[in-house]
């Protein structure tokens, strides 16, 4: 994401001009759009149009929009943005007050105007234009038959390709078919990896399976690659590192990411650090839960106990319609900051983000027990019953 202009007033009133250059930059407009937000674009609109004679015909004619925020709609899969909106500012083809959908496009510049930039948006836009958070990860998680190749972003978990093949069972002296498969499906992998991972981008490969399938794959891949003298795998053969999964579906990422060796590998993206915090909090659930909370109640009372020492929180928060709860989640996250906390914004899009939302979104783990929260609870719910 380029800046290319940004006017803030005291009051954090103001307008921020951007230039998408990644399809993951649809996914930060996406969070920094609210409804009710003013968004001026370049678009195309169908226009009506009468000749001398009479005759009525229509053109599609590019102009620029300045749209009240009304309705935003993503599609993760192909990274489009569409927002839907009452034009606001006089225009030679659209009337004032008439509805028009913008489709946000990649190398063509936007301006939003809020009435308010609150911390959280103001930081997703520092991360959006630092190059340093770009997809530098790519994972193969596979079993026999079944590989997916994905690419982990610092915001999203994307499956590039899936791979599946039927694989025959070996027989009794007779395993000719299996091993066929199994070669075919090796090669569609290999295929795979070629098309849709950018090595001059990505850092590291991770190469997941149960079982032997890992290394019997790489293997294969890289006897192949000498064979046909495939300098791309060749030079990249560094990248690669191979660890254990349960399976071969996109949910064992969150393992993988856990591993002690890929943690250490991949320290400086943001995807492991996310992991690694929902990890700390499940074990600190586990053995001591008077310091692990979950619910927005309960973490805003440790929170006035000054005891969060790291918060864990959804992006999916943040585009709440109703402003007072995006306000109050907003300020938590400030308050545990000003307390010196650590603040993880969770990708909703992101497998260890899902998981987080399953824990109503917000989650903390506290420096120190506070006992008196859960006693409370006890309490209540015994007068309950």
């Amino acid at each position: 994401m380029k800046l290319v202009r940004k006017d803030l007033e005291k009051d954090n009133a103001g307008q921020v001009t951007l230039i998408p250059e990644e399809p993951e930059d649809m996914w930060h407009t996406y969070n920094l759009l609210q409804v009710g937000d003013s968004l001026r674009a370049s678009t195309i609109r169908k226009v009506q149009t009468e000749s001398a004679t009479g005759s009525v015909g229509s053109n599609r004619i590019r102009t620029t929009l300045t749209l009240c925020v009304e309705a935003i709609d993503f599609d993760s899969q192909a990274c489009q943005l569409r927002v839907k909106g009452t034009n606001i500012q006089e225009n030679e083809y659209v009337k004032m007050g008439a509805y028009h959908t913008i489709e946000l496009e990649p190398n063509r510049q936007f301006t939003l105007a809020k009435k308010q930039w609150d911390s959280v948006v103001l930081e997703r836009i520092e991360q959006a234009c630092d190059p340093a958070w770009s997809a530098d990860v790519a994972a193969v998680v596979m079993q026999e038959g079944l590989a997916h190749i994905c690419l982990v972003t610092p915001s999203m978990t994307l499956t590039r390709a899936k791979v599946e093949v039927n694989i025959p069972r070996k027989r009794k002296g007779n395993c000719s078919q299996h091993d066929r498969a199994l070669e075919r499906f090796y090669e569609q992998v290999v295929q795979a990896i070629q098309r849709h991972i950018n090595f001059e981008v990505v850092k590291c490969v991770l190469v997941a399976s149960p079982g032997f399938v890992r290394e019997q794959f790489c293997d294969y891949m890289f006897q192949q690659a000498v064979k046909t003298d495939n300098k791309l795998l060749l030079e990249n053969r560094s990248k690669f590192l191979q660890v254990h999964s349960s399976s071969g579906h996109k949910y064992a990422l969150k393992e993988v990411l856990c591993d002690p060796t890929v943690t250490s590998r991949l320290s400086d993206t943001k995807a492991a650090g996310e992991v690694k915090a929902l990890d700390d909090f499940y074990k600190m659930l586990q053995h001591e839960p008077d310091r692990a909370f979950y619910g927005l109640k309960h973490v805003e009372k440790a929170n006035e106990a000054m005891a969060i020492d790291t918060l864990l929180i959804s992006d999916e928060l943040f585009r709440h319609q109703d402003v007072a709860t995006r306000a109050r989640y907003v300020k938590l996250v400030d308050s545990v900051r000003e307390n010196m906390g650590t603040v993880r914004i969770f990708s909703s899009l992101h497998v260890s983000g899902e998981q987080l939302g399953q824990l109503t979104g917000v989650a903390a783990i506290l420096r120190f027990p506070v006992a008196e929260l859960s006693d409370q609870e006890d309490e209540s719910s015994s007068e309950e019953d």
